[in-house]
């Protein structure tokens, strides 16, 4: 990677390509050039972990960048900010010095239970008002810009009245805070609801987006679910290619999170998006699921509720 590739996106560099830090790659990064450019860790895995976990983060944060990714911070609960969380969080930041710091555009719980999945919310002005509150409190104690993701959804509430696009420009502009597209998270939530991806892409404020995400989801037959267990199918790599050239480039990480490959297959599926950005784009099929739907009539009223 050289020096005109550090293009500075909100203060923040790009990074180049890079792949999440997991337990099952632990072995070979201790003994092999780590190759990719840089690293994500999932935050909550290393709090508290002073084992050989956080060992191996030493190892790779003193050879590559590092930034941290968050699943627990629940910016959109009705819960109070969770401050023994974010004391923990920012130790850990003082441990690896992330580049940045991102979570997710969501809620996680309600009443201090965590549900441990990232649940979509209703975009309404009452709820972007109450985000942005969150964000502003986030950004004030960790004392930098925090960075959050479009999560991937599976129902919509029916008294939203904005799409996720603009409820993500107008949180920008309100709060300063950055993006992390995930460009596949776009493409499930657009099969499942029925809107245009492209518009998506198009409408979001390119110059606060600081890094994309890859992945590959499972095509469920009446859904898509975001698996990030499969190769970064030919649709996702399509949309990629538009979102690095309305953002002039960022960085990239490519997500895979079971059935996890070895390393250096790993890398290889991450090489793709060079190929990718000369117009190369692999004819990855979408994965189908082996197994039929079952049905389900208390979810599938559920769905019906809040689509």
């Amino acid at each position: 990677m050289n020096k005109q590739e550090l293009l500075p996106r909100m203060g923040f560099p790009n990074l180049g390509l890079g792949v999440g830090l997991r337990s099952q790659h632990y072995d070979y990064l201790l003994q092999h050039d780590p190759e990719a450019d840089w690293f994500e860790i999932i935050t909550e895995n290393y709090m508290d972990n002073y084992g050989f976990g956080r060992h191996v983060l030493e190892h790779i944060r003193n050879q590559r960048p590092v930034v941290m990714h968050g699943v627990s911070m629940s910016i959109g609960s009705t819960d109070p900010i969770n401050r023994n969380y974010l004391k923990k969080l920012q130790e850990l930041a003082d441990f690896v010095e992330p580049v940045w710091i991102s979570d997710h555009l969501c809620w996680t719980g309600v009443a201090h239970t965590n549900t441990h999945d990232l649940l979509p919310l209703p975009l309404t002005e009452e709820s972007l008002k109450h985000v942005a509150d969150r964000v502003l409190q986030v950004q004030d104690i960790l004392k930098r810009p925090l960075i959050l993701e479009n999560p991937s959804t599976y129902l919509e509430f029916t008294h939203s009245t904005i799409s996720e696009w603009d409820f993500l420009s107008e949180l920008t502009r309100l709060t300063d805070c950055g993006l992390l597209l995930d460009v596949n998270n776009v493409f499930v939530s657009a099969t499942n609801h029925g809107f245009d991806p492209e518009i998506y892409i198009r409408n979001i404020p390119h110059h606060r987006v600081v890094q994309m995400h890859l992945a590959g989801p499972t095509d469920c037959g009446f859904y898509l679910v975001d698996t990030h267990d499969n190769p970064v199918p030919q649709r996702v790599w399509e949309l990629y290619k538009l979102a690095q050239e309305l953002t002039d480039g960022v960085s990239t990480l490519l997500e895979w999170d079971a059935n996890i490959p070895d390393f250096p297959e790993l890398i290889q599926e991450l090489h793709r998006a060079k190929d990718v950005m000369r117009g190369e784009i692999p004819a990855t099929p979408l994965f189908q699921s082996r197994h039929e739907a079952v049905s389900n009539p208390v979810s599938h009223q559920l769905i019906q509720k809040y689509e």
